[in-house]
């Protein structure tokens, strides 16, 4: 269900809230904390961020647009729900995008990079012993995401976000489907590969982390 937020400022200007709407309602998307075919309307997200009809609808217009929300001709409102080709062709884009973004980080990593990732590493650890999917969904792509603004290639991690945000509420279903007990192992590879400057090791590590769990939602 949708996370309730406080309201915006009654002088808040509309764009301000149609922002707030759409960020907040997009990271609950990437995060997986909608499932699937999650049916939703205007006057519930209204309700969920405090804000009038209008700013929902904005909000929604863009997340339709990024492919995050799709809008059915009767003006139904869901998050998507892929099919094992849509979930090939989104692994597909990954292992394009995300192993060219860690090669360029690669060139301006540096061991307060590698240590942050460590930790981020750790938290996502502790996500899988919770078993909390948000969490553990959510810190593997500051896992990768810490990386990759290293890269500083701004218009390639705009276009994978959207990838995420698409994946976002079928990540969910694959980590409840998997029942993962110990954090993915190729970030070991990952920060191995790193701490080493070895750029083929990286990505290969990249590519097959990013490719190998979506597998199991095929079939």
């Amino acid at each position: 269900m949708l996370t309730r937020l406080p309201p915006a400022q009654p002088d808040a200007p509309a764009q301000a809230a149609h922002d707030r709407v759409y960020r907040g309602l997009r990271q609950q998307i990437m995060h997986g904390e909608l499932p699937p075919g999650y049916a939703l309307t205007l006057r519930g997200i209204g309700k969920a961020f405090g804000v009038s009809m209008t700013p929902a609808r904005e909000a929604v217009r863009r997340l339709s647009a990024e492919g995050a929300l799709t809008m059915s001709g009767s003006g139904r409102v869901t998050t998507p729900e892929l099919s094992n080709d849509r979930i090939e062709e989104l692994a597909q884009i990954r292992a394009l995008l995300e192993p060219e973004l860690g090669s360029r980080a690669l060139r301006r990593a540096h061991l307060a990079l590698i240590d942050r990732m460590d930790a981020i590493n750790e938290a996502n650890a502790r996500a899988v012993n919770r078993q909390d999917p948000i969490s553990y969904i959510r810190t593997n792509l500051e896992f990768h995401r810490t990386l990759y603004l290293r890269a500083q290639s701004p218009a390639i991690l705009g276009l994978l976000e959207t990838v995420w945000l698409q994946l976002g509420p079928t990540m969910r279903v694959l980590y409840t489907r998997l029942r993962r007990t110990t954090p993915p192992p190729h970030h070991r590879h990952i920060l191995e590969a790193l701490r080493a400057g070895d750029d083929a090791a990286l990505r290969l590590a990249i590519r097959t982390d990013v490719t190998q769990g979506l597998k199991h939602l095929q079939g």
